[in-house]
């Protein structure tokens, strides 16, 4: 029922309000405690839900009762005649969208083709570069003594290797990364935002796309005359035992998840790890003696602060989700960082703290979306914090951090640190 003017204000809709809120960009933990205790289900109206807990948000995602809407029919007659490169469009005349955003069969087909591409093997084989990468950039941070974490490391890490992945030279890194902050900005809900910083963000957004789409489009064209050692031209070659290969326009849009995936997110992994280190000492010190803890201190960041906070769904049939009855098209937004904070997942959750076992999370998602990039964003953050905690055992804070405008993905702008 819609609130009436007598009605009380709504505990969970005005703490949604709050969510997006500078003062709480800092830290919304507690609020997400108190959004949780509240309802582990919020039903915030008859077609929108937000859900908090732990074991309902693991249904939610594990669930083929949601997903995600079906691709919009755009093009009516002949796709063939479809003349807006910007927007590709496939056979059916659908809207062409990344797997991540598709549902069984569709998503199974494109992941599968994405997957034999971007191989474990790859990934693995990537641990020299990364190494090199981390130690040049470690190297000259601990040279001048003082430095922003994030602009010396935390960023362009992702971005190089992401970029050699995809054989994007070394000229075009920095708008590409220029992309990608853009494209990462529009992945906030529009609802949980002002109208005029939505509007903000969207037009940015759509012009970073098609000048994504227009630089890949030729860079594949070249890929497929002219083949490399990368992952555009296996991506571009790639097939299953039936033949199948990816449409130009799926290959497209799979870039351009793969770029805000693969730099973003490993952006404020790192970040996020380096703060929560810095902020627990006696955890620092202890990777810093011990490096074998560095896998539990990459898990616990991921559950402590995750890089994504939030995922949506659409509910495809009519359900019950936590004793909450959810109508066929209604939509529900899982708080990853409240669910990973829930006290009946974990002991003492507020803690941060290396040695936690287990440490079941969702950072990475769960069900058939869990991300794919999950084991390279481990492999990056895993050097970058291994290094630092070797290299620069002295690590402090030199100022407070400045927090990123976002709040799909949680990253810091800014981490002022000293290294001697």
């Amino acid at each position: 029922m819609p609130d009436t003017p007598d009605a009380a204000p709504n505990p969970i809709q005005a703490a949604m309000a709050a969510l997006v809120s500078p003062q709480v960009r800092a830290n919304p933990y507690p609020l997400f405690g108190q959004m949780r205790e509240g309802a582990r289900v919020a039903k915030l109206t008859e077609t929108f839900a937000l859900v908090t807990g732990f074991a309902e948000a693991t249904q939610l995602l594990g669930s083929q009762d949601f997903g995600h809407p079906e691709p919009e029919k755009i093009v009516h007659g002949d796709p063939a005649q479809h003349d807006d490169p910007d927007h590709p469009v496939d056979a059916q005349g659908r809207v062409v969208r990344a797997f991540l955003s598709l549902n069984p069969p569709d998503h199974t087909r494109l992941r599968g083709l994405v997957a034999k591409a971007f191989n474990r093997r790859v990934v693995e084989g990537l641990t020299p570069r990364i190494e090199e990468l981390v130690a040049d950039s470690i190297g000259q941070a601990i040279e001048q003594g003082e430095a922003d974490l994030m602009s010396a490391l935390a960023v362009p890490l992702p971005v190089a290797v992401i970029s050699e992945m995809l054989g994007v030279p070394l000229a075009d890194r920095e708008r590409f990364a220029a992309w990608s902050t853009a494209m990462a900005r529009a992945l906030d809900p529009a609802a949980l935002l002002p109208p005029e910083v939505a509007e903000a963000i969207a037009g940015p957004a759509q012009a970073a796309r098609r000048e994504f789409i227009a630089y890949f489009r030729d860079l594949a064209a070249e890929r497929r005359r002219n083949p490399a050692d990368d992952l555009l031209s296996r991506l571009v070659t790639v097939s299953d035992e039936d033949g199948d290969r990816l449409s130009e326009g799926e290959l497209l849009v799979t870039l351009t998840m793969l770029l805000v995936a693969g730099h973003e997110t490993t952006t404020n992994l790192i970040g996020n790890g380096v703060l929560a280190l810095l902020r627990h000492p006696d955890q620092y010190t202890a990777l810093a003696r011990d490096e074998t803890l560095i896998d539990g201190a990459i898990e616990e960041t991921l559950r402590y602060d995750p890089p994504v906070q939030l995922t949506q769904r659409t509910v495809l049939t009519d359900t019950t989700l936590g004793g909450v009855d959810l109508p066929a098209g209604a939509s529900a937004i899982v708080l990853i960082g409240a669910a990973n904070r829930d006290p009946q997942a974990h002991p003492d959750p507020d803690t941060f703290d290396i040695t936690r076992t287990p440490n079941r999370h969702l950072a990475f998602g769960h069900g058939v979306h869990f991300c794919l990039g999950a084991p390279l964003a481990r492999l990056e953050a895993r050097i970058a914090l291994r290094e630092l905690a070797r290299r620069a055992p002295k690590l402090t804070l030199a100022g407070d951090p400045d927090w990123a405008r976002t709040v799909t993905l949680r990253g810091l702008a800014s981490l002022p640190v000293t290294l001697n």
